[in-house]
């Protein structure tokens, strides 16, 4: 029997007893019940058991016939990530990863009002100013996926990450492409989208109004910055080497951090259906701050969180609350609601 909504946070995907590494669904678990593990291994280190036989972290990677490789730890002493590393021989005709580096998101406490929610999107848009190359965090995770990449080739090893961990999980594959042409198999779990929330507004028409109208003025900025500076730009450059990378990304609805990937991606669709596909080629490949940066001639200011490609699937039930839209423990669940679609960049 499948378990309730409520126990799905608690026991993972406990329904499923053997992994096929051949089905979407079942690697969407494993991926997500991974990243977990790094949350519930933070959270024995705050409680004082981790190493213990009373830690709980163990079976959300041990279930699916993986082992710890190595932990990683922020400049707080804090675990942000995990290497894992798979221990099973009996995948005949399939093709498990042999590592997968994890990152998890912000903890929260969550007191089922409105605080929960402020404070991590307070915590999320400052994460998003910040310059993520310049973090621990960032050069740590950066090195982990090199190294296990050394050991067995790109085509084996996967990345996952959650909430401001996707981010983070994003920058490091990006950058595997661009210095190592490695497309690593990804996992991206509610990433935050450094714009306004314009999927929460319920009207269509106003929602794609306000996008073409961003289009026009983002792409209008860039031209202008473009005549100014020269033809082309870090963003260009970015855009065409990423395109044939397509991690997989996850997004609800209902989260208002995540869900204008939705929007993004959508209204390419509208814009070659008005006859404006150069408008949103250019608009699509910047962002208004990547732009000011250029035309200041800085260059560490790429837009992290602008992606060419992307198979996306969309979590389209209503969800009770903040906690529930932007958790990690919805994408185990086996009777989502999900909408897919996948987006290639030409």
């Amino acid at each position: 029997m499948v378990p309730d909504n409520e126990n799905f946070a608690l026991s993972g995907p406990s329904f499923l007893a053997a992994v096929d590494w051949n089905n979407s669904n079942h690697k969407r678990w494993v991926a997500a019940s991974l990243i977990q593990g790094v949350y519930v291994l933070e959270s024995d280190r705050r409680n004082g058991c981790g190493g213990s036989p009373l830690a709980l972290a163990p079976p959300w990677w041990e279930s699916f016939g993986f082992d710890l490789h190595e932990v990683l730890t922020n400049d707080r002493g804090q675990y942000f990530a995990a290497v894992y590393v798979f221990n099973s021989t009996f995948c005949v005709g399939q093709r498990p990863p042999q590592y997968v580096v994890a990152f998890r998101g912000k903890i929260a406490k969550f007191n089922g009002g409105g605080a929960g929610k402020v404070e991590d999107l307070v915590t999320t848009l400052s994460c998003m100013v910040k310059n993520p190359k310049a973090s621990k965090s960032f050069k740590l995770g950066q090195k982990a996926s090199a190294d296990v990449i050394s050991r067995v080739g790109p085509g084996n090893v996967w990345l996952a990450g959650h909430s401001n961990g996707a981010s983070l999980t994003l920058l490091i594959g990006r950058n595997m492409v661009k210095s190592h042409s490695a497309h690593l198999e990804t996992y991206l779990f509610n990433p935050p989208f450094a714009s306004p929330p314009i999927e929460r507004i319920k009207s269509e028409k106003v929602k794609r109004r306000l996008r073409v109208a961003s289009s026009v003025f983002t792409a209008g900025l860039a031209v202008a910055v473009k005549v100014a500076t020269g033809p082309k730009t870090q963003d260009d450059e970015a855009f065409t080497m990423l395109s044939s990378w397509v991690p997989n990304l996850f997004v609800s609805s209902s989260d208002m951090i995540c869900s204008e990937y939705i929007g993004y991606f959508e209204n390419r669709e509208t814009m070659e259906a008005i006859g404006a596909r150069k408008i949103e080629m250019m608009a699509m490949t910047h962002s208004i701050r990547s732009i000011v940066a250029s035309s200041r001639g800085r260059m560490d200011s790429e837009p992290v969180h602008l992606l060419p490609s992307a198979f996306l699937t969309i979590n389209t039930g209503a969800l009770p609350n903040f906690k529930e839209a932007h958790g990690i423990h919805q994408w185990w669940n086996p009777n989502l609601e999900l909408k897919y679609k996948s987006y290639n960049y030409n």
